[in-house]
């Protein structure tokens, strides 16, 4: 694929995906302020979003076997930790940026968890194995990941045990 075509098709895919997850939240307010109806227009929107981004990462092959694809979260999870929530937070904190030293240090804390999960996942997966997993419990207020039963409150935030979603 030719240079500019290849940076148009990356700058696309994180646009409509950054649409996709604004478009998410924008409908959850929606929904908060009694909205159902836009909130039913955003989350359709917000679908459509994530199709035009899922083509993209398709042309530009971004979608490869799941040992490939794990790798490929490793990696991102790995810069997240070393280099870019450090940066981010160390700036936060230097500008005295309360609100985003708050939600650098949950995505940081978060991140270090999923590391590890991906590195435990891509063993299983390279041995010819699914991945074992029990109930995974996500804290709605910062990110924090869990398997098993939620806390009766977050170990990064604080958060009481109804803030946790299971998947």
């Amino acid at each position: 694929m030719r240079v500019m075509t290849e940076k148009a098709l990356n700058d696309a895919f994180a646009g409509e995906s950054m649409a996709h997850m604004r478009y998410q939240h924008f409908a959850d307010k929606a929904d908060e302020e009694g909205l159902n109806e836009m909130a039913r227009m955003f989350r359709a929107i917000s679908y459509a979003e994530l199709v035009h981004a899922g083509n993209h990462l398709e042309v530009l092959d971004g979608i490869r076997s799941t040992s490939d694809n794990i790798q490929t979260c490793i990696d991102g999870e790995t810069f997240e930790i070393d280099e870019m929530y450090p940066v981010y937070h160390a700036t936060a904190k230097q500008q005295d940026e309360s609100g985003a030293v708050r939600s650098t240090h949950y995505a940081l804390e978060a991140e270090k968890i999923h590391a590890d999960w991906y590195k435990k996942a891509k063993e299983a997966v390279d041995r010819g194995e699914d991945v074992e997993v029990g109930d995974i419990q996500i804290c709605s207020v910062c990110g924090h990941t869990r398997e098993g039963e939620a806390p009766d409150k977050c170990p990064i935030c604080g958060a009481s045990k109804d803030k946790f979603r299971q998947f």
